[in-house]
């Protein structure tokens, strides 16, 4: 029974690191503000969790808002830079996060990081400095900003999903995606309308329902199932897909700076994630 309930929560992430890998690709299939997308993707994603869901049970307890803020800052700093770099730098830099949450855990849920994260750590800031050398005076050094903002609010966002493993974090993504569109919807009524298309309605459907809907369902699976640390490996999927899909779809290929860089922050973060799934285990 142990061992089914567990497999099931590593499957679950795994489909939940597949389904985030796709954000960026249809992101930029959308020729629309990040603010709308991001808006729209939201509201799609909060009528498919509350199919799901029924009968939600809001309490606003600290940790269920706390981690719908930290989420809804993520998506909102994930689509803005998704518009103002590569999607390869938005979603690398944004994975500095697995070794983030180690240390913002400590802070506020007294989770002692370990040896390995104080020695990934610096290899993390080494590939951050890679990937921005040759972009510092370049248009793109403010999409990569939001992309690292993106990695520490997505670093709070795991610890405050932790923190409810024995209750229903679904809900704290439902309020995360209403807080979201609420947003972006304000601040869309001083934006120029989105061009509507056939191309933008079907990639704005599969963000909310498939890249943010369906994840999120499997998410709250999984993270009631296996630890932050094994759910942080398994994370690790996304960005090794989602530059393919990129590539695949519209040519747009990485630098070789931000696949070294890319490359040095993803080693690092498996490698302790591995080492810390082995020392709980």
């Amino acid at each position: 029974m142990g061992n089914t309930y567990k497999t099931a929560g590593i499957l679950a992430m795994a489909a939940t690191a597949f389904f985030w890998s796709i954000a960026g690709l249809f992101i930029k299939l959308i020729d629309w503000n990040p603010i709308a997308i991001a808006g729209m993707r939201s509201i799609i994603a909060s009528i498919a969790i509350l199919i799901y869901l029924r009968h939600p049970v809001i309490h606003f307890s600290f940790p269920q808002i706390a981690a719908a803020v930290a989420n809804a800052a993520t998506m909102f700093l994930f689509v803005s830079a998704n518009k103002t770099t590569t999607a390869a730098n938005a979603i690398l830099l944004q994975y500095i996060a697995p070794v983030l949450t180690a240390f913002i855990g400590f802070m506020l849920i007294k989770e002692r990081p370990h040896k390995e994260h104080f020695i990934a750590f610096p290899f993390v800031i080494a590939g951050i400095i890679i990937m921005f050398f040759d972009e510092l005076g370049g248009g793109r050094l403010f999409g990569n900003v939001l992309a690292v903002l993106s990695g520490i609010t997505f670093s709070f966002y795991f610890v405050f999903m932790r923190m409810q493993k024995d209750g229903s974090p679904l809900e704290s993504i439902l309020l995360s995606h209403w807080l979201n569109a609420g947003i972006c919807i304000v601040i869309s009524l001083f934006l120029p309308l989105p061009q509507i298309t056939g191309k933008a309605l079907l990639a704005i459907a599969a963000l909310g329902i498939v890249q943010m809907g369906l994840s999120a369902i499997l998410f709250s699976v999984a993270i009631k199932r296996i630890s932050a640390v094994s759910a942080n490996l398994i994370a690790v999927i996304e960005p090794v897909f989602n530059p393919v899909w990129v590539f695949l779809a519209i040519g747009e290929a990485p630098g070789v700076q931000a696949l070294a860089g890319g490359a040095i922050i993803v080693v690092a973060v498996t490698v302790a994630s591995i080492i810390s799934a082995r020392r709980k285990e």
